[in-house]
């Protein structure tokens, strides 16, 4: 019983925060949800690419359920995956991200929380993990890059980039 509540609320916990980080695209012209803030480049675009990626990854390959969409092989990482190429419009990338979510999302549902995954870019002893502890991951993972795009929404000024008359809509 406690594992389905304690599954039910961190699958919910995920779809709200899945749906935060989107927001934070609403409103932004395309100049402004593609360029760099950081001094490493970092973008609202790329970051929503960035956890598309990380979610596909760790919801799939973990559990032997590759993700159907084009991945590069994690041992080739370089990093790319943070940034929307020239080539990637805004609507590729979030529709890439739904397609993302409804993969983790049958993983989630098929699978108890003690089902074994295996991550093979952790170190050892903790390759060898469970859906539980994946699902706690890639939250914190999704939290944590909600929070560095509000940041990145905010200008220099302290003022909302793209921000309504009506002002910042809070997400449930």
């Amino acid at each position: 019983m406690i594992d389905e509540f304690a599954k039910d609320n961190l699958h919910g916990r995920l779809r709200r925060d899945r749906k935060a980080l989107l927001w934070k695209l609403d409103g932004l012209s395309e100049y402004d949800a593609r360029r760099p803030l950081t001094a490493t480049g970092t973008n609202l675009l790329g970051l929503v690419k960035h956890v598309a990626t990380v979610e596909a990854r760790y919801f799939g390959e973990v559990f032997d359920r590759p993700s159907p969409e084009p991945l590069s092989r994690w041992q080739d990482s370089d990093g790319s995956d943070q940034w929307a190429t020239e080539d990637e419009t805004r609507d590729q990338i979030i529709a890439f991200y739904r397609r993302t979510w409804e993969h983790s999302d049958a993983t989630i549902d098929e699978l108890p929380l003690d089902a074994p995954g295996h991550v093979p870019w952790w170190p050892e002893p903790h390759r060898n993990t469970n859906l539980f502890s994946i699902m706690v991951h890639v939250l914190g993972e999704s939290i944590r890059h909600a929070g560095h795009a509000d940041i990145l929404r905010e200008d220099r000024a302290g003022r909302q980039v793209g921000r309504t008359d009506q002002g910042p809509r809070a997400v449930p």
